[in-house]
């Protein structure tokens, strides 16, 4: 019984040899299922995407009223900025990374203190 079973496992083999030396079946089906599968899931993962911002634009009522009453434009900005002096600005860097901010902000301070203008 067993002998029977064996045989035609390997007749079964034997019939399915030819297919696994194929290269479409071994490169072009696994290639094209990989394709195929990248775009549904992809699909999916930009839908939660889309459906995260929905969700995200939902602001509460009032914080949306006061956002409309406070529209920034350009020419509203552009205002504020043309009667601005821009001469006498000083250039002040910031501290490195290995330097200590607070006590390099505090010699800078003295130092703007110190030198008159």
């Amino acid at each position: 019984m067993q002998e029977v079973v064996a045989r035609r496992l390997r007749r079964g083999l034997e019939r399915l040899r030819p297919l696994a030396k194929n290269k479409t079946l071994r490169y072009g089906v696994p290639m094209m299922l990989l394709i195929i599968g990248g775009s549904f899931g992809l699909r999916e993962f930009t839908q939660i995407r889309y459906d995260a911002q929905k969700l995200r634009s939902k602001i509460d009522p009032a914080l949306e009223e006061r956002i409309r009453k406070n529209k920034v434009t350009l020419d509203s900005e552009y205002e504020k900025l043309k009667n601005s002096n821009f001469d006498d600005w000083k250039n002040i860097r910031g501290p490195r990374p290995w330097e200590d901010s607070k006590s390099f902000q505090e010699q800078q301070m003295q130092a703007l203190h110190s030198k008159p203008s």
